[in-house]
């Protein structure tokens, strides 16, 4: 569901809009089974009033956290059967960060499995996270 983005230093008060995607960079190769609770070990906590979730789906991990001085930020993901899971981010400005959630299916139907996975995902920032608002948002894709 979630692929990430790679930025470059943004000075503008111009949103950034195009996205690039970043891979999941979890601790181990699988991922959890249940969502994480609390960041991973060197990972800080974004305050829950700091995050936008409004356009998750009720069940939706909403985990989020930063690493590296602010300049990395990270989410659990969620993902399923033969879905993968990636990160956009489509935007960002001096007041918010756009965290794109994506889980990619495959084009042509195929037999999977029904379980749920919870990959933590990690994506690099123009900026320092700070007190900028991370909007959290998913959406479904073939591939």
């Amino acid at each position: 569901m979630l692929a990430s983005a790679c930025a470059t230093t943004q000075e503008s008060q111009e949103p950034r809009t195009g996205t690039t995607e970043t891979t999941a960079t979890s601790e181990s190769t699988t991922p959890d089974r249940q969502p994480a609770r609390t960041p991973p070990a060197g990972g800080d906590a974004v305050a829950k009033s700091q995050i936008d979730d409004s356009q998750l789906p009720e069940s939706y991990p909403q985990m989020v956290w930063t690493e590296d001085d602010g300049m990395s930020l990270g989410v659990v993901a969620q993902e399923g059967g033969c879905g993968r899971a990636s990160v956009e981010i489509p935007e960002q400005t001096e007041a918010r960060v756009v965290v794109l959630m994506v889980e990619t299916q495959p084009a042509e139907p195929k037999s999977c499995t029904m379980d749920l996975r919870y990959p933590k995902i990690t994506t690099e920032l123009d900026a320092p996270l700070d007190d900028r608002t991370v909007v959290l948002r998913t959406e479904q894709r073939k591939a």
